[in-house]
């Protein structure tokens, strides 16, 4: 027996922040924390199978691992049990009393002190959902008592600013794992009565792989809820839908329906099995690259680890797990990452997923596209990541367009390609709507020319890797010459007129105001309605990709865009008429500011812009008088 006495302590204040968000904010259903408690006591008990793997005398001759739902209605209380790893009292302190350090992660960093390099990586919060069982206790007891301790520590507290830890007596706590005993509130009586456990469980923690019994009054005889069996051990033949989404919300933490799921068993040189899911929603880590946990690695139905990096990271908005019998069972880290297997695994998981994608995508339209709204600007990370697969990916792939309001394929961009069109044309920019009205779409809508509208991040940096599609190269309708002479137009499109002398005159003498500001002032092909763009130079990146490197500092200075001109608009036709070059000279520079402004930027130097419309405003004034 221990000589410890009680020791009173504070929630650290993260703690005390959380437990009001549990109780008042994070969760509209309550019967979140049956789940959470249940969840909790199956990472105990994988804990245990785990350790179990090296020390053997942890699990004795207590082999079947199961968790005990036990209720008082009379009394109000409602206790879950499991017979798993169990928590010392530093653990309990750790495990309850913060977050930093709570639960599977302070598991990490003991078998990582206590075996070097040879860790296990586990999953769960221990520690964090437990606390959503104060949404519906007045009191939270916890029994715990660690295998191989001669020891049993409970931990105590009302939720609202301390808990306190005190020895157990060993007649009171289990042989080996934890109790968690809830006195409920008089509103949630309800979650001591069969009913509501039976509806609970089986909506939520069916398929966890550890049993759970029910007890459900007082000296009353367990029956059973669920059998522990692994789901995806399962044949899909006698798997229900809603069994999926249950497992589905267990294993990813999600409350949506899933919008894909991928079950299958490879056989041949590497057997496994895979069951992924596809989320309905996007989840709030989806932009976090580098978040581990997404897809667990199980050996046998014994969990491994989840950084063993299955996916690739465009793919990290897949949850699910895979097993196999192929790996010994206390393969460590290291090994993982460097198995040829795990390389073998990874590899055909991915060119599954991938795979089923692609026939959704072609017998359910609509289902692919929520899927690729959700997850389509990550997937298209894997174009300038995975150049083995940018084939696949670019088949899979949905893009806006000019040519209609849904989105377009690259089958059925390039199935409907101009006469004498050997490019697949875009434009990239940060705002869908301003690149959808951009006047260097002007020549190409004249002629019928579909342009991809690529308003993601991810766009400038996959297109500037000169990928083609089925022999069709990729060109930005933003830079170069757009060399459309060859394209005819559509019906009822105006054809471009010969520059007059005068015309030719003016670019000349547009050239020689702006030399400091572009590199070149030229008559367009690509403009029909507005009287300016910029666009890049043939050569270097094209501008939005630019601007990109330039705010990460990747380029000390932009290259000078092309200032392209409407020869045949009537503002241009006006300015080629004036006697007046200092008029002129403000006219090139205001039209050099429109252009800017229409590409999304800002005058360059914003007191010179003013001066000049002022004075513009000012003869236009003195004009009308």
């Amino acid at each position: 027996m221990t000589t410890a006495t009680t020791e009173s302590r504070t929630f650290e204040a993260d703690v005390s922040r959380l437990l009001h968000m549990m109780v008042h904010s994070v969760y509209s259903d309550r019967d979140v924390f049956l789940r959470e408690l249940i969840s909790n006591a199956a990472d105990a008990c994988e804990k245990l199978r785990y350790e179990g793997i090296a020390t053997p005398t942890l699990i004795g001759d207590d082999g079947k691992l199961a968790i005990t739902i036990a209720a008082d209605p009379e009394a109000g209380k409602l206790s879950i049990s499991d017979n798993g790893i169990g928590m010392s009292r530093d653990e309990l302190i750790e495990a309850l009393g913060t977050i930093a350090r709570s639960g599977t992660r302070a598991f990490m960093e003991q078998v990582e002190a206590a075996k070097g390099k040879d860790g296990a990586q586990l999953i769960g919060q221990f520690g964090v959902g437990f606390y959503s069982a104060f949404m519906v206790a007045a009191e939270v007891d916890v029994v715990s008592r660690r295998a191989g301790s001669s020891e049993a520590w409970h931990w105590t507290s009302d939720g609202k600013g301390e808990f306190s830890v005190a020895p157990a007596p060993l007649e009171d706590a289990p042989e080996r794992g934890t109790r968690v005993l809830l006195s409920l509130l008089d509103d949630a009586k309800t979650y001591a009565e069969r009913w509501t456990l039976e509806r609970i469980v089986k909506a939520q923690s069916g398929h966890v792989p550890v049993p759970i019994h029910l007890i459900e009054k007082p000296g009353a005889e367990a029956t059973s809820l669920a059998d522990g069996a692994a789901l995806w051990t399962k044949p899909k033949s006698e798997i229900k839908p809603e069994d999926y989404t249950d497992f589905y919300r267990s294993v990813a933490a999600q409350y949506d329906e899933p919008a894909a799921t991928i079950h299958f068993r490879a056989e041949g040189r590497h057997e496994y099995t895979t069951l992924a899911f596809v989320p309905g929603s996007k989840p709030f880590d989806l932009l976090d690259a580098d978040r581990k946990g997404r897809m667990k690695l199980y050996v046998k139905r014994v969990f491994i680890t989840d950084e063993a990096e299955l996916l690739p990271r465009y793919l990290r908005f897949v949850r699910g797990l895979v097993d196999t019998a192929d790996l010994p069972l206390n393969v460590s880290r290291e090994m993982i990452q460097d198995s040829p297997l795990l390389a073998a695994i990874r590899k055909g998981v991915t060119n599954r997923i991938l795979g089923d994608l692609g026939k959704l995508a072609e017998n359910d339209a609509d289902a692919f596209g929520k899927i690729w709204e959700n997850f389509g600007p990550v997937v298209k990370e894997g174009l300038y990541e995975d150049y083995e697969r940018r084939e696949q990916l670019l088949t899979l792939a949905r893009f806006a367009s000019t040519a209609t309001a849904g989105l377009r394929s690259l089958k059925d961009y390039v199935a409907a390609l101009r006469e004498n069109q050997t490019a697949i044309y875009y434009i990239v920019g940060d705002d869908p709507a301003r690149i959808a009205t951009s006047p260097q779409l002007e020549g190409f809508r004249a002629r019928g020319i579909e342009v991809l509208l690529l308003s993601d991040p991810v766009d400038s940096f996959w297109v500037s890797s000169a990928p083609d599609y089925e022999g069709k190269p990729f060109k930005s309708v933003t830079q170069g010459a757009a060399d459309l002479g060859l394209i005819p137009l559509v019906d009822g499109a105006t054809p471009r007129a010969e520059s007059s002398p005068e015309v030719a005159s003016l670019l000349e003498a547009m050239k020689l105001a702006l030399a400091g500001e572009v590199a070149d002032v030229r008559a367009s092909d690509r403009l029909t309605e507005s009287a300016v763009c910029l666009v890049a130079p043939d050569s270097g990146p094209d501008r939005q990709f630019e601007k990109l490197l330039s705010a990460a500092g990747r380029i000390d200075s932009a290259a000078k865009p092309v200032l392209e001109v409407n020869v045949q608009h009537s503002l241009v036709l006006s300015l080629a008429g004036l006697q007046d070059d200092s008029l002129r000279n403000d006219l090139a520079h205001l039209l050099l500011d429109e252009a800017r402004i229409l590409d999304g930027e800002r005058p360059t130097d914003a007191r010179s812009f003013s001066g000049r419309l002022g004075r513009l405003i000012a003869q236009a004034l003195a004009v009308s008088r």
